[in-house]
């Protein structure tokens, strides 16, 4: 594997969990963005993807959303995928029953538990809030399923009553218990405070589901992470209600790379996957979206081309190869002779140096003049310098 970040890295002591899991939610809160409609085909080839690439658990929807909704997760659970299939339920018998009848390894039920959502959302007391988780989660253990609690927005909800409700979910059987920064409003030191003061009260493992409103869910994921959680929640691209969610690629390659933590990911699918999922939303990924956008591994400056091609590590911190990627060099005003040359290269086409340097004046001059440099037109370009050629 060639890549090369910072030695610095390596200088801080980090301790992670022994075990991480990542449970993908791309099918179920992705699918909440708004505008975004997965039918049974996407979403079963999108588990099948995220199955390739290896992840733990999938979160493949909420199944009394709709009838759709139901066949969708019930066709993932029976496809005989490697990973754990979960569903989404809120605290109530019928959701449950609905996610038991979709064959699902396990469910997250969730409930809201600052005080902004039980007077404004749920008209609920604490106490009405806590009789109602427990006999849910008591309900599901009872059909012997995996159970995760997850308290939604449980980032700005009061510590004690937080505290509180994850012990008596606890104590009825919770296998996991989830964080839940609804609105992506802590931060990395914020998240390391609440992770620690949890674990030195609870057994149960922690899980963090963190939204990027502030452009913090990886960093918080992280943060999370090295206080003592040992599960976090991703969606393919980042997409998500709002900002989005933890980027699942950001993520896996951020452990990988820069803090050396492989969860045996095969990651050559990672590109794959994005855009499938791309397609499937119809959610264009931006171009500078770290890790699998398009501009990750393009090249135009001239200084930074000339480099590249003598050692792509000069300017990219891994090969695009270990992704799927691939790189290209993109001609423009900022073009020097080694990247023209490189793509006259290309195609096989020699030029006198005059030549190349009259193609490189034009290729500066059309792109000032706000024309994208792209193969029809640089064959133009070619033929203007150097007389009719075939690309």
């Amino acid at each position: 594997m060639k890549y090369f970040v910072s030695p610095f890295n390596k200088k801080v002591k980090l301790k992670f969990p022994a075990k991480i899991t990542i449970y993908d939610t791309t099918l179920r809160d992705g699918e909440q963005t708004p505008g975004v409609c997965l039918g049974t085909k996407e979403k079963l080839a999108i588990a099948r993807k995220l199955d390739e690439l290896g992840i733990h658990q999938i979160e493949a929807g909420f199944p009394v959303v709709s009838e759709e909704e139901r066949k969708s997760v019930k066709k993932i659970a029976n496809e005989g995928l490697n990973a754990e299939i979960l569903a989404l339920s809120r605290t109530k018998k019928e959701d449950i029953e609905t996610a038991l009848d979709c064959d699902v390894d396990g469910i997250i039920t969730f409930m809201a538990t600052s005080d902004l959502h039980l007077k404004h959302k749920l008209k609920l007391t604490r106490e009405q809030a806590l009789n109602v988780c427990m006999n849910s989660i008591e309900y599901a253990k009872d059909h012997g399923i995996f159970v995760a609690f997850s308290a939604e927005d449980a980032t700005r909800t009061d510590l004690e009553f937080l505290k509180k409700i994850y012990k008596k979910a606890e104590d009825y059987g919770a296998d996991r218990v989830h964080i839940a920064d609804t609105v992506g409003a802590i931060t990395p030191q914020g998240m390391e405070f609440l992770v620690k003061e949890l674990k030195n009260f609870l057994k149960t493992g922690i899980a963090l589901h963190c939204h990027n409103d502030f452009g913090l869910a990886v960093a918080n994921s992280i943060a999370g992470l090295l206080a003592g959680a040992e599960a976090i929640s991703t969606t393919v691209n980042g997409i998500g209600e709002r900002a989005g969610n933890t980027a699942l690629e950001e993520l896996i390659m951020a452990l990988l790379l820069l803090y050396n933590i492989d969860l045996g990911f095969n990651i050559k699918v990672l590109c794959e996957l994005s855009k499938l999922v791309e397609k499937c939303t119809h959610m264009n990924v931006p171009e500078n979206k770290p890790i699998v956008g398009k501009n990750v591994f393009r090249h135009e400056s001239g200084i930074h081309v000339d480099a590249v091609l003598e050692e792509p590590l000069t300017y990219e911190p891994f090969l695009p190869e270990l992704i799927g990627h691939k790189r290209k060099i993109v001609l423009g005003k900022h073009s020097g002779c080694r990247a023209v040359k490189a793509k006259l290269e290309e195609y096989g086409i020699e030029v006198t140096r005059d030549e190349l340097c009259k193609i490189v004046e034009e290729v500066k001059k059309a792109r000032e003049k706000g024309r994208f440099i792209n193969d029809e037109l640089f064959k133009e370009i070619i033929s203007s310098v150097k007389g009719p050629v075939d690309m």
